[in-house]
């Protein structure tokens, strides 16, 4: 063996013995390879000197290597948050915004707001189901909405919608044109629960089954952690829109009754003054 390689070789050996110090404090500095630190007691033979010249430069151009692909990742990454941008200019929505904007939330809607539009679906008499926009449902028409938390649900079944039901005639007759009942759950629960409460014609009970609407008007509940994990609802409420202008609001905490039965909105129609 070569006098060189045996001189390498115990170069190395002796600056493993200080190795594990030197290298976490590059590693810390640099968050790169470590580069291999020697002692200076193994830097006095000129032999040595070499050897670990030679070590050294070998372990630079391996955290050089490294450094570059650092910079690659980086620069990736800064093109990936520029598409981003653009992507969110366009117009739509990017992956890492869809989060926050639903933690975000949207104004609720308020007296003297514009109904926002939205698409309900409903089964008319003939058994087909229908589509129809909010702004052609209530376009020159006086209309009352009242939106519950649930299809079949007990305080919905049992007060909400029947009392309605009760008082639909009287509604025509202070000038409601059109009465409907909205919840988020699909067109088909929302016709059964309709037949099994006797609404006859009525209410028209519309689905808003994706929560769209309800959304867009700022009322969302989440009775996610209720025993019965009904997951993203519509808070309760009534209301009066003419010609799509919210003239009269009765909005309810959370899932609770107290304002936005039918005598609430009847009351408004017949004594308070109208925006």
């Amino acid at each position: 063996m070569s006098i060189a390689r045996k001189v390498f070789e115990a170069t190395m050996m002796s600056s493993s013995r200080v190795l594990p110090a030197a290298t976490a404090a590059t590693y810390n500095n640099s968050c790169a390879i470590p580069v291999v630190a020697v002692s200076s007691k193994l830097q006095t033979h000129p032999r040595r000197r070499r050897c670990c010249s030679h070590a050294a430069a070998a372990a630079s151009r391996s955290s050089g290597g490294l450094s570059s692909s650092s910079s690659l990742i980086g620069n990736k990454a800064l093109r990936l948050n520029q598409q981003s941008s653009v992507f969110s200019r366009a117009g739509a929505t990017p992956i890492c915004a869809m989060a926050s904007d639903a933690a975000a939330g949207v104004s609720t809607i308020a007296v003297g707001d514009k109904l926002p539009e939205a698409e309900l679906s409903y089964f008319d008499e003939e058994g087909d189901v229908q589509i129809v926009k909010v702004s052609e449902l209530t376009k020159g028409k006086k209309v009352v909405l009242f939106a519950v938390p649930g299809a079949f649900t007990p305080t919905c079944s049992t007060k909400h919608v029947p009392g309605f039901v009760e008082k639909a005639e009287e509604l025509r007759e202070a000038g409601v044109q059109v009465l409907a009942c909205v919840s988020v759950n699909d067109a088909f629960v929302m016709r059964a629960w309709g037949e099994s409460i006797g609404v006859s014609g009525k209410v028209l009970m519309l689905s808003d089954g994706l929560g769209r609407f309800t959304k867009a008007l700022g009322v969302t509940l989440d009775m996610s952690a209720k025993p019965t994990q009904l997951g993203i609802r519509s808070r309760r409420y009534s209301l009066l829109a003419e010609d799509g202008v919210v003239k009269i609001l009765n909005l309810e905490e959370g899932g609770g009754f107290t304002v936005s039965g039918a005598d609430d909105i009847l009351k408004s129609l017949k004594g308070a003054p109208v925006v």
